[in-house]
């Protein structure tokens, strides 16, 4: 069982402790992202109770049909804007990944071929000097041992 040397130290970084101003700036953001977020949901809420009801009345026998058209019409016109307003969210979204990708990752791919073409510099280095002459002396020391094989010494 390997125990850890208690005189090595944490190399990992940790993150400045937070302070209580930071803290309540935190909590604050947070409150009104909750806050944010309960209010769209009572808006959708409302407007799909608003749907029910409009739909419930548009099914009356006595409802003229261009009140349901009328009806129809505005129903079609809120879903376009719906779609608009998601359409321009995904155009954001599109831009900020392209951002990202030109700015963050295409500097991480040149950094990482430029590691390649190091690692690959340094591979033909090893084999240039390092195993080519160690394997020509192999085959030199081979060649010795059976000559000394044929001249019937015997090598140990």
């Amino acid at each position: 069982m390997v125990t850890p040397n208690p005189t090595e130290q944490n190399t990992s970084e940790t993150p400045p402790s937070l302070t209580p101003e930071k803290l309540a700036e935190l909590r604050e953001q947070e409150r009104q992202q909750k806050q944010t977020m309960a209010i769209i949901i009572a808006v959708v809420v409302v407007l799909v109770a608003l749907l029910g009801v409009a739909i419930y009345f548009l099914l009356q026998p006595a409802t003229p049909t261009d009140k349901i058209r009328d009806i129809f019409i505005i129903v079609v016109a809120l879903e376009t804007l719906v779609i608009g307003v998601a359409l321009i969210v995904l155009v954001v979204q599109l831009a900020s990944l392209i951002n990202l990708l030109q700015n963050e990752v295409r500097p991480i791919l040149a950094a990482t071929t430029e590691t390649v073409n190091s690692l690959r510099g340094t591979a033909e280095f090893l084999g240039e000097n390092v195993v080519e002459p160690v394997i020509k002396l192999n085959g030199y020391l081979a060649g010795l041992k059976r000559m000394l094989e044929l001249l019937g010494i015997k090598p140990k």
